[in-house]
């Protein structure tokens, strides 16, 4: 029987307890993100229509979606915040560094937006419509984590 590799994640001394399942789709998006640096939509038959995450279902037609495409790595921001509030990362068990971006990124190729972290460096520069794209981490492990935040580009 194949091993199983489980994902904990720790809150400092408090603990999560549950486990949580990203199922097919989400094992494939992750899984291409940490070994390619890919980022996989997946495409309805039915409308045409591209969503990125991945889902199992079009949300418009209630038809299986099968078709694999790859999207981006470059989008544009639909919509962002920039939060000033500090707060603990319940994935850290960390003070979460303030002010930090956090943008709706609508990739080339996809009809749906993806959230993210997006760098403030020059807050003037974050606007709506602004393109953006991933910057990696060195070493991924199959989260979402694996992309560290999106740059904005000139």
């Amino acid at each position: 029987m194949a091993e199983i590799e489980r994902l904990v994640i720790h809150s400092g001394e408090g603990g999560q307890p549950f486990n949580y399942a990203v199922g097919l789709h989400g094992s494939k998006f992750l899984t291409e993100l940490r070994d390619n640096k890919r980022l996989m939509g997946i495409r309805c038959p039915a409308c045409g229509k591209v969503y990125i995450p991945p889902r199992r279902v079009c949300g418009a037609c209630f038809v299986e979606n099968t078709e694999w495409v790859e999207v981006g790595p470059k989008g544009v921001i639909g919509t962002y915040t920039i939060v000033r509030y500090a707060f603990i990362d319940p994935e850290t068990g960390h003070q979460k560094p303030v002010p930090y971006g956090y943008g709706f990124i609508r990739f080339d190729g996809a009809d749906t937006y993806f959230q993210h972290f997006v760098e403030i460096t020059d807050e003037s520069r974050l606007k709506i419509g602004v393109r953006v794209e991933p910057v990696f981490a060195e070493e991924r492990k199959g989260t979402i984590r694996d992309i560290l935040y999106f740059k904005i580009l000139d």
